[in-house]
């Protein structure tokens, strides 16, 4: 089995409603965000999947969020737009483009901040 990392980073800003402190507030982040593939085999050349290919895919999604306000963009004007819901939109958007028998999604990481992050993944 291969694991495959790669990071991208947008801007954004959000706030988190029935919050109770700070971040109820409209306020921004730059986030990283961090994509972990899992492959059962390598191609003919060696690889399981380009980098250029996964970050392509992976940046094409954060796109949709960067310089924007999140609680204005969809599913976020239905759910928080916190760093465990963000996680879990990527991993999900992510899964529908790359998924296939041999290459998988194992697990996005969301960075706010240098030192808090949140992890979505399925067993």
């Amino acid at each position: 089995m291969y694991e495959l990392t790669i990071e991208t980073i947008f801007s954004a800003a959000h706030q988190l409603r029935g919050y109770k402190g700070k971040c109820e507030a409209l306020h921004g982040h730059n986030w990283k965000v961090q994509v972990h593939i899992l492959a059962e085999r390598l191609n003919d050349i060696g690889i399981a999947i380009d980098f250029h290919d996964l970050k392509d895919h992976a940046n094409e999604i954060v796109e949709q969020l960067d310089h924007g306000a999140l609680n204005e963009i969809f599913p976020f004007t239905e759910i928080n737009p916190s760093s465990e819901n963000i996680a879990r939109w990527i991993f999900d958007s992510l899964k529908r483009k790359i998924d296939d028998e041999n290459i998988r999604v194992s697990a996005v990481t969301v960075w706010e901040s240098d030192t808090a992050s949140a992890t979505y993944y399925e067993d």
